[in-house]
């Protein structure tokens, strides 16, 4: 089994930083992807960022790029999530998990980790 562990959610204002850590363990190796998704009260799931586990390529949903940064430290075995500018919006549970395909869909996403909330407000 894979294991995921998120880390770093907190409140911030609205401007404000914050980096969210997922502490990967297991058998990480077979997934092509870890990605970051968030969910607010009421709505879907939805994809923020994925970083491949393969080359480290990246890729951002639209309301989230230019102010959100993924990266990983291999040897640690953990992907983080860069957050700044944060906005009202960003207010959610973020989640992250480890996937079969290179995608932003969570439906081809297998493990997950508990998740994190973070609050954006003033």
């Amino acid at each position: 089994q894979v294991q995921l562990v998120e880390s770093g959610g907190d409140l911030v204002r609205p401007g404000g930083s914050l980096r969210l850590s997922c502490a990967t363990s297991g058998s990480t190796s077979v997934y092509y992807a870890i990605g970051w998704f968030r969910q607010a009260p009421g709505k879907e799931r939805e994809g923020v960022s994925r970083i491949s586990a393969r080359d480290g390529s990246t890729n951002y949903a639209p309301s989230v790029k230019g102010r959100f940064s993924i990266s990983r430290d291999n040897a640690k075995n953990t992907v983080y999530l860069q957050m700044n500018d944060l906005k009202p919006e960003d207010t959610a549970v973020y989640y992250c998990a480890a996937g079969t395909i290179l995608t932003m869909d969570p439906r081809f996403y297998n493990y997950w980790g508990q998740g994190t909330q973070v609050t954006v407000s003033s």
